[in-house]
C-alpha cells in the first residue's frame, strides 16, 4: 500500500469518523444514565416500544434498524427488569411485547440526566451537526411510530 493510500484513508475516511463520534455520544449518554443501571440503547429500545406499542420484536429491530440477536439480548434484558413484557410467545420465542408501567417509569426516571446529556451531545455536534445527523437518520429511515 502506497503512503498516499495511507494518506486518504487516514485523512479522509468517514467511517472512522461516524465511529469515533457515535463511541463519543454513546459514552456521554452512558456516562450521565449509568447510576440509573440502564444504556442509552436500552432507553431507545424503550422509548421506541412505548412509540411503537405492541409489536414484535423483528418491528422493534426494523425501527430501530437493530441485527435480530441484539434486539433479543436486550429485550431479555428488560423483561428481566420488569420494564417490558412479553405478551405473547411460542416454541420458536417473543412473538409480541409491550412497555410496562415500570419501564414507562424508568424512561421518566432518567429525563433528566438524559436531558443534560442530549445538551452535552448539542454542544459536541454543534447546530450543523445536529441537523445532520437528524436528516441523515431520517434519510435513512428512522421514524419510530411511524
Amino acid at each position: 500500500m502506497s503512503t498516499s493510500s495511507i494518506d486518504e484513508i487516514v485523512g479522509d475516511c468517514l467511517a472512522v469518523r461516524v465511529r469515533l463520534i457515535g463511541r463519543a455520544l454513546t459514552s456521554l449518554y452512558d456516562g450521565a444514565l449509568g447510576g440509573h443501571g440502564v444504556t442509552i440503547a436500552q432507553v431507545n429500545l424503550l422509548a421506541a416500544l412505548g412509540k411503537v406499542g405492541l409489536c414484535t420484536p423483528s418491528k422493534l429491530g426494523d425501527v430501530l434498524q437493530l441485527e435480530r440477536s441484539t434486539v433479543s439480548r436486550n429485550l431479555n434484558l428488560l423483561v428481566n427488569r420488569g420494564w417490558i413484557e412479553v405478551l405473547s410467545s411460542d416454541a420458536k420465542g417473543i412473538r409480541e411485547v409491550a412497555l410496562t408501567r415500570a419501564g414507562q417509569a424508568k424512561i421518566e426516571s432518567v429525563m433528566p440526566e438524559w436531558r443534560e446529556a442530549q445538551r452535552q451531545a448539542a454542544q459536541l455536534l454543534g447546530v450543523t451537526g445536529v441537523s445532520a445527523v437528524q436528516d441523515i437518520a431520517s434519510g435513512m429511515g428512522y421514524a419510530p411510530g411511524a
